[in-house]
């Protein structure tokens, strides 16, 4: 293992096929994070964004629990630290992190551990898993956006339930309301984990990392302007008060397809045609 902490609380390894691990890794206090672990995490996620071998990050706690959030003998050190910095943000650098990142949990993710679950792109969850919001128990607020982001995934109602109530939300329950993508028995957990990594990996890397912007900036926006992410041009209604109608005026995006398209080379064209040509010889062997 590289990239480890002192204590060894935060472990990172990178495997040969573009894969990397991250474990939280302080099994005897269920994975509760203290400051410098917050900001190991933190510093591990920054390394592996710009690390051009790594293609898909699996994040996933040791023993029997994802993470059980903050330690609460150490709250003060957290709480009262630099919060407002970036660099020590695990859940900004996730967020800022461009390559896909699968969460892998077991037992349970509770608060701060919810919250940087719902930072991964794609969770797997062992059977008999349980998220929990305890902000509303303990009188902490929150801040790394578990408020808006799990009403977006499970709808405001069912949001407020598990967290004005902190009652827990155990992963068969999640997988139904789409926060959780697969639930699995714990032995099959990470390799489960590695298979959905090693399917992303055999994809065209700059666009894997394109997608996900597009899909994750969308999500912040409605839906006319997340639409707006993919397309050169589109067509918004605007008021026109002079003439008391509403007109059609077109409106410039961020045109990321066109910018794309306009940049795709020969090479790329003649890698479509290659994987083309490959899956029928395959299908032809087959029959």
């Amino acid at each position: 293992m590289d990239g480890q902490s002192p204590e060894k609380l935060i472990l990172v390894k990178r495997e040969s096929n573009g894969v990397a691990l991250v474990m939280i890794n302080r099994p005897g206090s269920l994975n509760s994070l203290t400051r410098p672990m917050m900001v190991d995490l933190a510093q591990a996620f920054k390394r592996l964004d710009r690390d051009e071998s790594v293609r898909v990050v699996i994040l996933t706690g040791s023993g029997r629990s994802f993470c059980s959030g903050v330690d609460l003998t150490s709250a003060e050190d957290v709480f009262k630290g630099d919060v407002k910095d970036p660099e020590s943000d695990p859940v900004v650098q996730m967020e800022l992190c461009r390559k896909p990142i699968i969460g892998a949990i077991r037992g349970f993710a509770v608060t701060a551990g919810f919250e940087i679950a719902l930072a991964c792109d794609i969770l797997v969850a062992a059977k008999g898993s349980k998220f929990m919001d305890t902000h509303a128990r303990f009188g902490i607020f929150l801040s790394w956006g578990l408020s808006q982001k799990l009403s977006q995934i499970i709808g405001a109602n069912k949001a407020r339930e598990v967290s004005l109530s902190a009652t827990p939300l155990t992963a068969e329950v999640a997988e139904r309301l789409g926060l959780v993508n697969h639930v699995i028995e714990e032995a099959e957990l990470l390799k489960k984990s590695r298979e959905i990594a090693d399917a992303i990996v055999k994809n065209n890397q700059d666009l894997v990392l394109r997608y996900k912007a597009v899909i994750n900036d969308g999500l912040k926006l409605d839906l006319g302007r997340a639409l707006s992410l993919e397309k050169p041009l589109i067509t918004v209604p605007v008021v026109d008060r002079n003439a008391e109608s509403i007109r059609a005026k077109p409106q410039k995006s961020k045109e990321r397809a066109h910018d794309y398209y306009n940049g795709m080379t020969k090479e790329q064209f003649r890698k479509m045609q290659e994987f083309i040509a490959g899956r029928s010889s395959k299908k032809q062997s087959k029959l």
